[in-house]
């Protein structure tokens, strides 16, 4: 296969684009690594066929065998919505986008993914959404102690936890002034460990117990000081872990699990573009080797 490899201008030589590439390689593969920033759209309006549709960095990425979508960088709204958009297009042409653009257009909104959740009857933590302050206000004094986080973000990049009413006023002006959505989350108590679970189709392929830095703490984020331990899974929360995956349509997800104090295991969220250096550090599992089979799954019988 020639695969693309999408991601931003600034991570070429990153870790996993390496792990990528390497186990794209040992199964023969062509991978190419190309800027999101960089995609062109030709519409030809009638006047017939104009070569390639979408390009990126000078290749042809419909006429690509499938693409992987390594990363979404920053951007405006209008440059969000473009690519969001140009990998709708990419599907629509027959060329197999991994994850989907649906996909991660669910798995990047933390509302989305929440209410998909829900609606697959998985057990996630009471969650208000909102865009008033007094509303967020009004969730905190119902909740009492709660996780407020960003609805886009991740490696627990703007989480923060509040148990006072004063802070809470604080950070809610704050975030007014920035026009935010307050996604106010109710803090499950817990033993300081959750579950990066690694889903592949319809597998877990890998667990790793995510434990805090340091005693008593909430946050497990490997990206924030977390470490990582290699977890067996009982075959009821790896039945969780891959029906969540299913909610969003993810071809692979990292899904969080946490087990709660009153003995509830609850799914915390769904990563649509997940990290797995942790989870394999702890568990020698080869990922990257995981996804690459997957993606020739999608791509069986292609014309």
């Amino acid at each position: 296969m020639d695969v693309a490899i999408l991601c931003a201008a600034h991570d070429g030589g990153g870790w996993h684009l390496r792990a990528l590439e390497r186990a794209l390689a040992a199964r023969g593969h062509q991978a190419r690594v190309l800027p999101v920033d960089a995609l062109l759209a030709r519409v030809a309006g009638g006047g017939g066929s104009a070569g390639p549709r979408v390009r990126a960095g000078g290749h042809a990425l419909d006429e690509a065998d499938a693409i992987l979508v390594r990363i979404i960088p920053r951007g405006s709204l209008e440059q969000i919505v473009f690519r969001m958009d140009l990998l709708h297009r990419l599907e629509a042409l027959g060329t197999p986008v991994v994850n989907s653009a649906t996909s991660l257009e669910r798995t990047v909104d933390k509302f989305f993914t929440s209410f998909l959740l829900e609606d697959a009857g998985l057990p996630t933590p009471r969650t208000l959404v909102a865009e008033r302050e007094a509303d967020a206000r009004a969730a905190f004094r119902e909740l009492g102690d709660v996780v407020v986080k960003p609805l886009f973000g991740a490696n627990g990049r703007g989480m923060v936890r509040i148990t006072d009413e004063e802070i809470a006023f604080r950070v809610f002006r704050a975030l007014e002034l920035e026009r935010a959505v307050y996604y106010v989350q109710e803090t499950v108590p817990h033993d300081g460990r959750d579950l990066r679970v690694f889903v592949v189709g319809d597998r877990v392929v890998a667990a790793a117990w995510r434990r805090a830095p340091a005693p008593g703490g909430w946050r497990t984020n490997i990206a924030r000081g977390g470490r990582a331990e290699a977890a067996e899974l009982t075959p009821a929360w790896a039945e969780l872990a891959v029906r969540a995956a299913r909610a969003v349509g993810a071809d692979y997800a990292g899904v969080d699990l946490l087990p709660a104090r009153d003995g509830r295991i609850l799914v915390l969220e769904v990563n649509g573009i997940p990290g797995w250096k942790g989870v394999q550090g702890a568990t020698g599992v080869d990922v990257p080797a995981a996804i690459v089979a997957q993606l020739e799954r999608r791509t069986r019988g292609r014309a």
